[in-house]
């Protein structure tokens, strides 16, 4: 019986390798320490077995460590957990030991602003990562941060004012000896590079087609073996030279507002966005082309005021597409309005590699029903799972798009924000309310169990070594079975 266990543990080991072969993924020692915002590669999938199937404040309870709030993910080395945090006003960068949850130390970071935030975000929502040696951090309302893990300040780099219409939202990711963060916004959107022994600028690229982004990048190593960025965006998917920033290849067709971060399968790139409801196939609203709403610039100074607007729509959305905030709408703007309602909702499969505007031919397939807003997309065992912002899941194969099935958790209906990570044969799915859903591998929607932590969750859970990390409103939690 141990020598069968044994063969299927390095079966299931050599399978885990070889997807993180296919994915791109640097597989290192601290790949199972869940060292970035869903963990290896942001696949939010781990190697761990025997994790709980329930759990919660009486059961299966390895600590419970209160925490001030934020809505940042865990992020794990072997010994530690590092978050970021909001007390009041203060910004702060925890280190907690994995072992027993206690918070280890807690540092401060500068603030001399603070932008305006949607009712969901948080002035602590980009999530740490950390290579073991130091952690690395990002506050729209300061910039980047890193430190030792004894938590003395390596070095600081000060960033913004940011512009985004919700608040910054994406993480920073390490690539070989790059710290990289894309910075999506209104206005000025970038994606930008620093040498993360000290901060210095390597690169930085802008990305004008970008708006009001928050997806945070994973890594792909292309058959050159050059190392390449994978950036969602308004409209693209977008791949830059790690070394360089060069824009290297890049599809269109995606939402004109993205949230979630791809996750990458045997050469595809997977990626969902949701913009309005009126972006779904056959809800298209026709806007006025650019000459026929400027008819009505009636003091002809080239902008259109509220009151100049040719439908009640375009008033109520006035703060999306006024881009520059200044209240009144320029022909770039009234342009990309008509661009943001031709672009539609849907998940796409998107093949790796090439060179320039691949849209053509790299699209495999696409799906355009339930489509998430917030949280990202999983592939566990070759089934993609979504879960939208109100809680109905969709399971389809991987390959070919076809679904499995789709539905509402039994017994845990609710708002979702968290993105589902998935180990052991389990697929965890967190609501606002705190119930963590889990689902049998192989797509069923058929809830095995559902675990209530009576507290809001906003962050992705981490997985490591048999134990799941669940941030709440007010905790950071561990379980694992005994």
């Amino acid at each position: 019986m141990r020598i069968y266990s044994i063969a299927v543990r390095s079966k299931r080991l050599a399978a885990s390798l070889a997807v993180a072969s296919s994915m791109g993924m640097a597989m290192s020692s601290s790949a199972e320490e869940w060292s970035r915002f869903r963990g290896p590669n942001g696949s939010g999938v781990a190697a761990s077995e025997s994790l709980p199937l329930r759990f919660g404040p009486g059961e299966n309870l390895i600590w419970r460590a209160p925490v001030p709030p934020g809505h940042s993910s865990p992020v794990l080395t072997k010994d530690s957990v590092f978050l970021t945090a909001a007390r009041g006003e203060t910004l702060l960068t925890l280190r907690l030991d994995r072992s027993d949850g206690r918070v280890l130390w807690e540092r401060e970071a500068p603030r001399d602003r603070a932008d305006s935030l949607d009712k969901r975000n948080s002035p602590a929502s980009p999530s740490p990562v950390t290579d073991g040696e130091a952690v690395y951090v990002f506050f729209s309302d300061f910039g980047l941060l890193s430190y030792e893990v004894d938590g003395r300040e390596r070095w600081r780099l000060p960033l913004g004012p940011f512009n985004n219409l919700y608040g910054m939202g994406a993480s920073p990711i390490l690539v070989g000896e790059l710290l990289v963060l894309v910075c999506d916004q209104n206005t000025n959107s970038f994606i930008l590079a620093v040498d993360k022994q000290n901060g210095r600028v390597k690169w930085k690229t802008p990305r004008p087609e970008a708006k009001s982004g928050h997806s945070t990048p994973v890594v792909y190593r292309a058959d050159s073996g050059q190392e390449q960025i994978i950036v969602p965006g308004s409209f693209y998917l977008t791949a830059y030279a790690a070394e360089t920033g060069e824009k290297v290849w890049w599809a269109k067709g995606l939402s004109f507002e993205m949230k979630s971060t791809p996750v990458l399968h045997e050469e595809t790139a997977f990626i969902h966005g949701f913009g309005f409801p009126e972006n779904q196939p056959g809800g298209r609203i026709e806007v006025p082309s650019v000459e026929e709403a400027f008819a009505r610039d009636a003091n002809a100074d080239g902008r259109l005021s509220p009151e100049e607007l040719p439908d009640d729509r375009s008033r109520s959305r006035i703060s999306f597409i006024d881009l520059d905030g200044d209240g009144s709408l320029t022909p770039d703007e009234w342009s990309y309005y008509r661009d943001a309602m031709e672009s539609q909702n849907g998940l796409l499969a998107i093949r790796l590699g090439g060179r320039g505007d691949v849209s053509a031919t790299a699209v495999r397939w696409t799906y355009h029903k339930a489509i998430p807003q917030l949280p990202s997309p999983l592939v566990y065992r070759d089934i993609l799972y979504m879960v939208d912002d109100g809680g109905r899941v969709t399971s389809l194969h991987a390959s070919s798009g076809k679904v499995i099935q789709q539905g509402r958790l039994q017994g845990a209906i609710d708002r979702f924000f968290a993105s589902p990570v998935a180990a052991d044969g389990k697929i965890f799915m967190v609501s606002e309310s705190g119930r963590v859903a889990v689902l049998p591998e192989g797509g069923s929607l058929e809830v095995t169990a559902v675990n209530d932590l009576e507290e809001n969750c906003y962050a992705t859970p981490a997985i490591s070594d048999g134990r799941i990390y669940l941030r709440t409103s007010e905790a950071l939690y561990c379980f694992g079975n005994p």
